[in-house]
């Protein structure tokens, strides 16, 4: 394509966190970086320099500090990158507490919604809050079989703050690949939709969750959220609600 399709101002470049970034290397470095591709050539010649640089300007919270930004950069794949750090990914994600939208979330129906920084933080603590009496704790598993909705996140982010694990895999999958993928984790919770919308079709997931979860032993509770209904009771062994889950606790 020889028709440039889109280009940023020199205004919006400026104002860019890419060119406040080139100013902060620039600053520390005592170098002239102008650009962006002077800066990619800078990463890869000063790789080091430049990742160090980056966990600073970009105020990675972490817990303990890192021993060593990298310990053999010619091992790829094998570098261990920032090794003695400890940090948990949602304390990163959830540290904006404002009104700002942070998730815009458009269905195949047009149905449209979003969360501010704000609702996402009290959602993820107040699920969080519920799984932790629930009795899940740091290293326990969680799962989700979740079309991509804002639950789908806010389960995420509730089971990393804890320090579960999390997996999770489209609702479009066979009952056999989402038991090869979530059978060897043996999970405790699993996440679900009561279905999903696929080009124009409504397609109930309640079959295909009974056959899952007769090969699940280890789940211990089933969170439904109503997605295609309007939150009727199933007659799902050990299933509750979303929000009857988060507001029984």
């Amino acid at each position: 394509m020889q028709t440039i399709m889109w280009k940023p101002s020199k205004e919006s470049i400026q104002n860019s966190q890419m060119s406040t970034f080139i100013k902060y290397v620039n600053h520390n470095f005592m170098i002239q970086i102008e650009n962006y591709s002077q800066l990619y050539k800078w990463s890869l010649e000063h790789a080091e320099d430049f990742w160090e640089s980056f966990w600073k300007f970009s105020g990675i919270i972490h817990h303990s500090k890192y021993n060593i930004v990298v310990d053999d950069i010619t091992k790829m794949p094998g570098a261990k990158w920032f090794e003695g750090s400890t940090l948990n990914f949602a304390e990163n994600l959830l540290r904006y507490k404002d009104n700002q939208i942070a998730i815009r979330f458009c269905g195949e129906d047009g149905v449209k919604s979003f969360l501010t920084y704000n609702s996402l933080y009290d959602q993820v603590a107040g699920l969080a809050s519920a799984m932790k009496k629930q009795g899940i704790k740091k290293g326990d598993r969680v799962c989700g079989l979740l079309p991509n909705i804002p639950e789908a996140i806010i389960a995420m982010l509730a089971s990393a703050s804890i320090g579960a694990i999390w997996s999770s895999c489209s609702p479009d999958f066979g009952i056999q690949g989402v038991l090869d993928r979530f059978k060897q984790i043996e999970p405790k919770i699993i996440f679900t939709a009561d279905g999903y919308k696929y080009n124009g079709k409504v397609i109930n997931l309640f079959i295909k969750l009974k056959g899952i979860l007769s090969e699940l032993p280890s789940i211990q509770r089933t969170i439904i959220i109503p997605f295609i209904s309007n939150g009727e009771s199933v007659k799902i062994s050990k299933s509750i609600l979303w929000d009857d889950f988060i507001d029984s606790f």
